[in-house]
């Protein structure tokens, strides 16, 4: 994996917190500052399986808060006003931290890909983000996220093929990687803003830093 030939991809995928945008450790304490109103135990054990289960919706991540750690029914309207609030909690720091570099150069050294997102992250707060960023542009099949789950998009692009021939997942977690086997990807992790705390085992040999040291490749 290491020798990738990344002009022999048809379709490029890519994750957003952790890939393209420096925004895990954004996120890690959104979880945390939004659930606090539980108390401090509740709320470091959603941060925890959220870092546990990097790539999974927020939706899913607050449903979790819900039923298992606070062992309560779910209510529509709880579950509205916590997403709500991390929304709110994310959104201004998403305009203003950190953006992967080169990904100018690679949308360059891959002209003839077709680029998505396919994000844990809120569809329509992604959109919005990458369009006020002026990133939205590179995207040219499409920004995906949540409320539906990788899984579900990834099989409904190729499903409309507009995920077609050789595809390549860029991510930063397990879950992307799982979800890359899945659809029958290969798969790249980026460790430079991963909240995976050790190499996986899967990822030996599929390792890279960033965007930049796979803008380096010939």
């Amino acid at each position: 994996m290491s020798n990738i030939n990344l002009i022999q991809y048809q379709t490029l995928i890519f994750d957003c917190d952790g890939v393209l945008l420096n925004s895990n450790r954004i996120k890690t304490q959104a979880f945390y500052d939004v659930a606090k109103v539980y108390g401090h135990e509740p709320a470091q054990k959603l941060v925890d399986y959220h870092v546990q289960n990097g790539g999974i919706s927020r939706y899913k991540k607050f449903e979790y808060l819900l039923a298992i750690i606070l062992d309560k029914p779910i209510e529509k309207q709880e579950l509205k006003e916590l997403l709500t609030s991390f929304s709110k909690e994310v959104k201004k720091a998403l305009l203003n931290c950190e953006v992967a570099k080169n990904i100018k150069a690679l949308r360059e050294k891959t002209k003839k890909s077709t680029w998505l997102i396919v994000s844990g992250g809120d569809q329509s707060e992604l959109r919005e983000v990458f369009k006020q960023r002026g990133l939205d542009g590179y995207f040219d099949g499409g920004i995906f996220g949540s409320p539906d789950d990788k899984d579900t998009i990834l099989k409904n692009e190729i499903d409309k093929s507009n995920i077609t021939g050789k595809s390549l997942f860029l991510g930063d977690s397990l879950y992307d990687y799982q979800a890359a086997i899945r659809a029958n990807m290969d798969f790249i992790f980026l460790s430079r803003w991963s909240e995976v705390s050790k190499l996986k085992e899967d990822f030996i040999g599929r390792e890279f830093l960033d965007l930049s040291e796979l803008c380096k490749i010939k």
